[in-house]
């Protein structure tokens, strides 16, 4: 099976603060199958889900703060069911201490139980920091070697793995049969190592998505954290971009 392509709705959130189901018409329209969300614009769960369908989109996935998973999980358990959604990705937690991976473990094993019990997976979304080491493992290694990988999937950024020092497609590798979600995302040359729009980067990008897809990746999802022009002309050209790839038809 093909890998399929969504976008990351963080990456248009000017435009979706101002229209949200205006943004997604837009996103349908540019040929992206699916869409990872970064919030919901207040909009209820049944309006959302009739949305996603009248378009085409499929959820790809959603960014839950861990406060939100923490205090409000049957909430969230309950919008993602009724949209249509089938993984939940912690975005983002602050590490210090190898404990501090430990016990974040701990708390991704118990609500990763209760998702996986409502039918949803749960995950973990990284940065480069991740890639500091405790006892000569990275942090990140500590995090998925301490979770249950029935409860608890990983999200491979790759553009945050290139940039704390990793081959990407080695790593989606090493994760292979566990990460059934990438960002797609492209880095400038130079020593800022800005986002760039995937495809017009340094990152290889071909070569990332044929590993992706050798390893069981489900969805590659196009972010793009800022943007130097629109971020719906952004969004856009990395389409166009893995169209000429071959990467979407």
């Amino acid at each position: 099976m093909e890998i399929q392509v969504a976008v990351q709705l963080y990456t248009v959130r000017e435009e979706t603060n101002k229209d949200f189901i205006g943004t997604l018409e837009k996103v349908s329209k540019m040929g992206y199958e699916g869409v990872e969300f970064a919030g919901y614009g207040d909009i209820p769960a049944s309006k959302m889900a009739e949305t996603l369908k009248r378009l085409g989109l499929k959820a790809a996935g959603s960014h839950v703060r861990l406060d939100l998973l923490k205090d409000n999980l049957n909430e969230v358990i309950a919008y993602n069911l009724e949209i249509g959604n089938q993984y939940i990705l912690c975005p983002w937690a602050k590490f210090e201490t190898k404990n501090d991976y430990v016990q974040m473990a701990e708390f991704l094993n118990v609500a990763g139980k209760k998702c996986k019990e409502s039918g949803l997976t749960l995950g973990y979304h990284n940065h480069d920091f991740e890639f500091k080491t405790f006892d000569g493992e990275y942090g990140l290694d500590i995090l998925y070697k301490e979770t249950n990988p029935s409860y608890v999937i990983a999200e491979l950024d790759t553009y945050w793995v290139q940039r704390g020092g990793i081959d990407p497609i080695g790593y989606i590798k090493k994760y292979a049969g566990r990460c059934p979600l990438i960002h797609l995302k492209d880095m400038e040359a130079g020593e800022a190592k800005d986002y760039a729009e995937v495809g017009n980067g340094i990152m290889d990008i071909e070569g990332i998505v044929a590993a992706a897809e050798q390893s069981g990746v489900k969805w590659a999802i196009v972010e793009q954290d800022k943007c130097k022009r629109s971020s719906l002309e952004s969004i856009s050209i990395s389409m166009e971009n893995l169209k000429k790839m071959g990467i979407v038809k």
